[in-house]
């Protein structure tokens, strides 16, 4: 059985990709009526419960997070008695931007000038912990607005602006034996903070795609990784400074489950159930659109060839991810067409 801390929608898409494998789902989640319970078994109870940890200890063979949010020493308790994997060193320094930063620097891997780096405004200040899809983050001009951000958010990082051309990202899984499997590079388009599109069209260049699984190897093999990684890059004209990482399955990497050979969610219970990791290849080219805020008519979008609809079973609100669309088409050309369709019929509301 492999338990899962955290139960929203990354929780349930493991599950789903765990049964076709025999592999059943114990879920750890304090939320009431979580995505991943009509697909998985769930504790209620808060990721620390020390009756849920000896649950997990006791009926599992080995334990992984959907989120970064987990108390780092619970992890390790858990570690001690089950596999947990990723490592909780792993989360511990994704849970943490300056630790974050300074794991990415000591590897040699180009961030963002952070902290006594930053020299003139307008710049960007962050909580160290939390904070998501635009939450946490504050875009200051002025050093009035700075003083501002300093005293409201909580334990603040300033970050100069990188002036990127694109936002791209690199998933990389690495098995228990070290082996390890990239998918393509996936290019996205954020608006209020929050993911819009992710898109892989097979044409990227060969040494963009080389050098983002360079960085992303050099994290997995730093931390003993074990599981998918998220490397979240600016492409800044050719060259890739490193945003943020995320030690889980991803927003950007939703595409992979109808437009690569293996998904995401799938190599994930592969690797971290010391299972052969599966070929990561494409298949044609894919766009990932998230559902926010209202859901979709599900007719209207699956009327569109090449087009999956992916609902989350979560009430509606604004900025809130429902669900995502993919779309797929054997080249860039009919892709550009049918995104164009699902963009008018995909609900964004911030």
């Amino acid at each position: 059985m492999l338990g899962i801390i955290g139960g929203g929608q990354l929780a349930r898409m493991l599950a789903l990709a765990a049964r076709p494998l025999g592999i059943s789902c114990l879920v750890v989640e304090p939320a009431d009526d979580p995505p991943a319970a009509s697909v998985a078994e769930v504790i209620r109870a808060r990721y620390d419960d020390p009756a849920a940890l000896d649950a997990l200890a006791e009926r599992c063979d080995v334990v992984t997070v959907e989120l970064e949010a987990v108390p780092v020493d619970a992890l390790e308790a858990l570690a001690r008695r089950v596999p947990v994997r990723p490592a909780p060193a792993a989360v511990a320094a994704a849970q943490d931007r300056l630790a974050e930063k300074r794991l990415l620097r000591r590897l040699g891997i180009a961030t963002a000038p952070f902290d006594d780096e930053v020299h003139g405004l307008p710049a960007l200040v962050k909580s160290r912990r939390g904070g998501f899809d635009g939450r946490g983050n504050r875009l200051v001009r002025t050093p009035e607005e700075l003083a501002s951000a300093r005293f409201e958010l909580t334990d603040p990082i300033v970050e100069g602006l990188v002036p990127f051309t694109r936002e791209v990202s690199i998933l990389a899984a690495r098995s228990v034996r070290g082996d390890v499997r990239c998918w393509p590079l996936t290019v996205n388009v954020h608006e209020h903070g929050i993911l819009r599109t992710s898109r892989v069209a097979g044409a990227e260049p060969q040494s963009l795609q080389r050098e983002a699984e360079r960085l992303a190897g050099l994290v997995l093999d730093a931390t003993g990784y074990v599981g998918v990684l998220a490397l979240e890059l600016f492409d800044v004209d050719g060259t890739l400074v490193a945003n943020e990482m995320a030690p889980r399955v991803h927003n950007s990497g939703h595409w992979t489950i109808d437009g690569a050979v293996t998904s995401q969610f799938e190599q994930h219970v592969r690797a971290v159930c010391g299972l052969p990791l599966g070929d990561a290849w494409a298949v044609g080219a894919s766009v990932m659109l998230n559902c926010v805020g209202e859901e979709p008519d599900a007719a209207a979008v699956l009327a569109v060839p090449g087009a999956h609809l992916h609902r989350y079973g979560k009430s509606p609100r604004p900025g809130r991810k429902l669900g995502h669309v993919t779309v797929n088409a054997p080249g860039p050309a009919l892709l550009a067409e049918r995104v164009d369709v699902l963009t008018r019929l995909v609900p964004f509301v911030v």
